[in-house]
């Protein structure tokens, strides 16, 4: 019934006059008893402080209270502030969410700031460390034996960098003079075709530039198979074993700077604020000192493996390199062969090396 009443005061049409008082006295009768049915049976009005649904009149479908005869019905601020709850904060969900993602932002920064504090103390620390050794005023730590292997490792590494520059250049000038060797072979058997008489000498060069040629691309392979294997245990593996030492360097001097600021705290005055500087000294001290002596291991370990490796690697690619080049200037076909099949040597096709149609347009 109040669905229906509601309906009937949405639609129906209510002219209102200049004072504000309805057009006649039965329409206000009418009105009246449907308000009280409503405020009896229906939905409390004092919920809603606008009653719209498409009333006309310059009220903009606001209903005027001083036209409506009968049981006053008033505005109760205090009734909706208790069904409402405490006034939520300005913005709402979108306000809370606003404040957690500043109070995230906000932790980060902090985070980020006491790393870069961090960073600035220990990048002082090492710098006032690593002059004092330079002009001999500060003490370092000094393990002689791995010392010595370090510096043995950078002088192979040296000494291996020349042999891989020099067996690139000799891959490079052979593979020229293998090119060569093609466009002469080449060049001869055409002059035996078009010369009767000086086919034969012609012939017998061309097959021996071809021989030649063949046995070069072999030879090719081969060095290029050494070259391959240098240039790993060159700049893969001692390059990451260096890489290593380099850290491990790095953590001997933070360590050594520790320590000496451990040093000086200890030779000051013991007050209060000084103990607790000595503690967190302390305890920095102990943990570069954990750092410097689990880098140093490793460093032991990589160099031990290297070594190991070096040896194994070298023994088969020079003794790979000794056979080939005996056998191309021997003039053994036979043995070249067999070389690159004991080594396991897979030559590249011909034409491999040179671009697609497509990479070429």
């Amino acid at each position: 019934m109040a669905e229906g009443i509601m309906s009937k005061a949405a639609t129906m049409e209510i002219p209102i006059n200049s004072n504000g008082d309805t057009g006649t006295q039965a329409e206000d009768d009418s009105l009246e008893q449907d308000l009280q049915q409503v405020m009896v049976s229906g939905p409390n009005l004092n919920e809603t402080n606008i009653v719209s649904g498409g009333y006309g009149g310059p009220a903009g479908g606001i209903i005027p209270t001083s036209s409506i005869k009968g049981p006053a019905i008033r505005f109760n601020p205090e009734y909706l502030d208790r069904r409402r709850g405490p006034a939520p904060a300005p913005g709402g969900a979108n306000h809370n969410a606003c404040g957690a993602s500043e109070e995230v932002s906000r932790g980060v920064a902090v985070e980020k700031l006491d790393s870069v504090k961090k960073w600035g103390i220990n990048t002082y620390k090492c710098t006032k460390q690593m002059f004092s050794e330079r002009f001999g005023r500060g003490s370092r730590t000094v393990d002689l034996e791995l010392e010595a292997q370090i510096e043995v490792l950078r002088d192979t590494k040296s000494k291996y960098e020349n042999i891989l520059r020099l067996a690139t250049a000799l891959t490079e000038h052979f593979h020229s003079m293998v090119q060569t060797q093609q466009a002469l072979g080449d060049a001869f058997t055409d002059l035996s075709q078009k010369s009767p008489e000086l086919q034969d000498e012609f012939g017998y060069n061309a097959e021996t530039q071809k021989l030649l040629c063949r046995n070069g691309e072999s030879l090719l392979g081969a060095i290029s198979f050494f070259v391959s294997s240098v240039d790993t245990l060159v700049n893969k593996t001692m390059e990451d074993t260096l890489m290593t030492i380099k850290h491990y360097e790095n953590a001997r001097l933070e360590f050594d700077a520790y320590r000496s600021d451990l040093e000086e705290l200890s030779l000051g005055p013991r007050d209060s604020a000084a103990v607790v500087r000595m503690e967190m000294a302390q305890h920095e001290y102990q943990v570069h000192r954990d750092k410097y002596e689990r880098l140093r291991s490793d460093v032991t370990i990589k160099l031990k493996f290297l070594d190991e490796n070096k040896v194994k690697v070298m023994h088969k690619q020079l003794l790979l390199f000794h056979n080939a080049i005996s056998a191309y200037f021997a003039g053994n076909q036979q043995q070249l062969e067999q070389t690159l099949v004991q080594f396991n040597v897979k030559l590249k096709p011909p034409g491999s090396d040179k671009p697609s149609w497509l990479e070429e347009q």
